[in-house]
């Protein structure tokens, strides 16, 4: 399951390894437990941090080998790049395993993370593991010409007080327009995520929550919620774990435990396969 041709890793030994893995014109700040557990991949949301999935990491314990990172321009240390692609983010998946000495690993993404998984997991069948895809990767077609422009007037009123977060690693060290750019590329995205779900073969499971996100009018999250309905009903691989009573932004934090359970049940239908 895992190589272990890089010294650092620790899996053998189960020592946690931090530092520092480069990637094209950057480097990201990576966590590693180590251990010879299932290798388990966290990817954030969108402008999100490594941090929040300490909650979820502790529900499944020492027995799992937790790899987090920030990405490009989040957190405290991960360093600027010329590139704030959704491709250069899936590139990054690929990096950091790499870089850790894993083939193989389940990919468990929040929000803009979880477009990230599932793009990785429908290109990368013989790599993962299963895929949990908490509170995104919905193929809804929600931006339109209104939204898009609603998207960059909201970033540029946070223009102001971001800079004086960055250094906290709360924001990103990208501007405003930087930042936008990314949300209006994953609107472009989510309208055409439907194949990319169809073409996923692996076990899949969705954590879902419930009432609005931040940033959300009216009943749009639920909307966005029903586009997987078709996509259950498509792809055998891909099944709702859980609707949870908590929102968009807090799902990490309060139901930890329904996405901890998703990632158990993901690994067992991987054994079942063997």
């Amino acid at each position: 399951m895992t190589k272990n041709s890089t010294s650092s890793t620790g899996s053998k030994t189960g020592s946690q390894w931090t530092g520092m893995v480069p990637v094209d014109d950057t480097a990201l700040a990576v966590t590693d437990t180590g251990g010879p557990g299932i290798p388990v991949i966290y990817l954030n949301g969108q402008f999100a941090t490594q941090g929040y999935w300490q909650r979820v990491i502790a529900e499944l314990g020492t027995g799992w080998r937790h790899i987090t990172y920030d990405e490009r321009a989040r957190g405290r240390k991960s360093k600027r790049s010329a590139d704030y692609s959704f491709e250069a983010a899936v590139r990054d998946v690929d990096a950091v395993l790499a870089a850790r000495g894993v083939d193989r690993a389940l990919v468990v993404g929040w929000s803009y993370g979880a477009f990230v998984a599932a793009h990785w997991a429908s290109r990368n069948p013989d790599r993962t593991l299963g895929a949990v895809l908490v509170e995104g990767a919905q193929p809804y077609d929600w931006l339109d010409e209104a939204m898009e422009q609603r998207i960059r007037k909201t970033f540029r009123r946070m223009s102001w007080f971001l800079p004086l977060l960055r250094p906290t690693g709360l924001t990103p060290r990208m501007n405003a327009e930087q930042m936008a750019d990314s949300n209006i590329e994953l609107g472009r995205l989510a309208r055409e995520l439907g194949p990319v779900l169809d073409d996923i073969t692996v076990p899949a499971r969705y954590v879902v929550a419930s009432g609005a996100s931040l940033g959300s009018k009216g009943d749009e999250q639920e909307r966005i919620r029903a586009s997987l309905d078709g996509v259950v009903a498509r792809n055998a691989n891909i099944k709702i774990s859980a609707k949870v009573a908590s929102n968009h932004d807090a799902i990490l934090k309060k139901d930890a435990p329904a996405v901890a359970e998703a990632v158990r049940e993901v690994a067992a239908l991987d054994r079942g396969r063997r």
